[in-house]
């Protein structure tokens, strides 16, 4: 993982961390596996019955399950330290945590949020994957959820594991609509829409610059996947962006110059509106 700019080092007490992988549950996960290897130029391993996805700076597990569901989220951390602090931080919430490797850490600390979404916190094993030279850079950089119950979501990331809010969006009766929180200066890396069930809602991968997003909307074009949403940029973030779906008709962005943000700078409100999720045109409120 990269380190962190000197002028935007998060608080010891805050989390610091990256996405690292998410397990994508699949009717058909072969054919989800192989989608991403096309698309994204995964390299794919099946073992114990899922399939293994890496390639640089982005990580996979496709397991038989439900379709469009996430049976995991993985941030990585660079210092066990972290782990110190996030067992305290959960030991003083009262909250059961699990302990022990996972598929792609070596060591982490995992939890069930309150909609009992699994995540694991930990240190990333060594990754020797090269990319294939005709494929444009892409990190996995932030998933989304929708949730029920927003708030109570995003207080447990804040208060509980050391998330920070970047801002918030808010409907014209005062209500919560959205969150976006950051473990790192990068505006997010998990945000929670309210909606009226708990579901997986979507996963980025950040790009270089909106040339770089013209690559990738061209080597999709040649596999003839379509864009559906996009080109735009988000207002939370002020990032471009594109989104496709995947073989299971699951949301996924790429995305470029994602809003680097201070550690001090107050949360900002949003009002809930088309032109917040994209300030250039329509949007899909899915909150």
């Amino acid at each position: 993982m990269e380190p962190l700019s000197i002028d935007m080092q998060r608080p010891e007490n805050l989390l610091t961390a990256n996405l690292h992988y998410l397990v994508l549950q699949s009717a058909n996960p072969g054919g989800l596996a192989d989608f991403y290897n096309r698309s994204l130029g995964y390299h794919i391993e099946l073992r114990d019955g899922q399939w293994l996805a890496r390639a640089p700076r982005r990580n996979l597990v496709i397991a038989p399950g439900a379709a469009k569901s996430l049976a995991g989220i993985g941030f990585g951390i660079a210092e066990e330290s972290q782990l110190v602090r996030l067992r305290a931080r959960l030991n003083e919430a009262g909250w059961h945590f699990r302990e022990g490797a996972t598929t792609l850490f070596s060591i982490a600390v995992t939890l069930d949020d309150p909609d009992g979404n699994c995540i694991a916190f930990g240190v990333p094993r060594p990754q020797p994957i090269g990319a294939a030279a005709d494929i444009p850079p892409a990190r996995l950089q932030h998933v989304v959820m929708a949730s029920s119950n927003a708030e109570r979501i995003a207080h447990f990331f804040s208060e509980v594991l050391g998330f920070t809010v970047s801002d918030r969006v808010i409907d014209d009766k005062g209500e919560l609509k959205a969150v976006f929180l950051r473990c790192s200066h990068e505006h997010h890396s998990f945000a929670v829409f309210q909606a009226a069930e708990n579901r997986f809602d979507h996963h980025c991968y950040e790009t270089t610059d909106w040339n770089t997003i013209r690559d990738w909307c061209d080597r999709l074009a040649g596999l003839r996947i379509p864009i559906k949403w996009g080109p735009g940029r988000h207002g939370p973030g002020n990032n471009l962006f594109v989104f496709v779906h995947d073989l299971d008709g699951n949301w996924v962005e790429i995305s470029a110059e994602l809003e680097s943000v201070a550690h001090e700078r107050p949360a900002g409100v949003w009002p809930h509106e088309q032109r917040t999720l994209n300030s250039w045109g329509e949007a899909p409120l899915r909150s």
